[in-house]
């Protein structure tokens, strides 16, 4: 085992902001029963749970700013399918011993910072929304492809692999969104 790695199981308390404004624990590499998969598991799961929350609550924001009528519903029921799928990933999390993270990422509260500043400025705020938005499904489209690609277990590539169509079908439906606004 490199130096570097813990031989027993010890969570800092304090976040760890990550180059990808991530918020995770520093953990052992071993829980005290050996088992490295089910920390990583939870990792994934929470880095996959933050990214989510940054999406349900820059819709709910986009919805309640946004000058469109006719982008409301679509916000919203945006805002839903990612609380959906928090409370899906949760339960994931929770079964592994873990408490699930309530915040977002840093990067996320940046976007929808940078986002509302430039709504306001804009003659036309719902296209930036869409705009921005379609971004941070790409950022979930991206994180989940990887998790998957990357995931240890075959438990863990099972459960995300059977979130991936409802999260492609968000991202693919605001790309269609954002295709349609430039064309208009």
């Amino acid at each position: 085992m490199p130096a570097s790695e813990p031989c027993c199981a010890t969570a800092l308390e304090s976040p760890v902001r990550r180059q990808d404004g991530l918020d995770t624990r520093d953990r052992a590499v071993f829980s005290s029963n050996g088992d490295k998969n089910m920390n990583h598991n939870a990792d994934v799961l929470q880095e996959l749970i933050q990214l989510a929350r940054d999406g349900a609550v820059f819709y709910a924001d986009a919805a309640r700013e946004v000058k469109d009528p006719t982008l409301v519903p679509l916000f919203h029921r945006m805002a839903t399918d990612k609380r959906e799928l928090i409370s899906a990933l949760g339960g994931q999390v929770e079964r592994t011993g873990e408490v699930v993270s309530s915040s977002g990422t840093f990067g996320g509260s940046l976007r929808k910072t940078y986002t509302e500043v430039l709504a306001k400025l804009s003659s036309n705020d719902g296209k930036v929304y869409v705009d921005q938005l379609e971004q941070s499904e790409d950022r979930l489209l991206e994180h989940f492809d990887d998790a998957i690609a990357g995931a240890e277990s075959v438990e863990l590539r099972a459960q995300l692999t059977a979130h991936l169509p409802a999260v492609r079908a968000t991202h693919d439906e605001m790309r269609r969104v954002k295709k349609m606004l430039a064309a208009a």
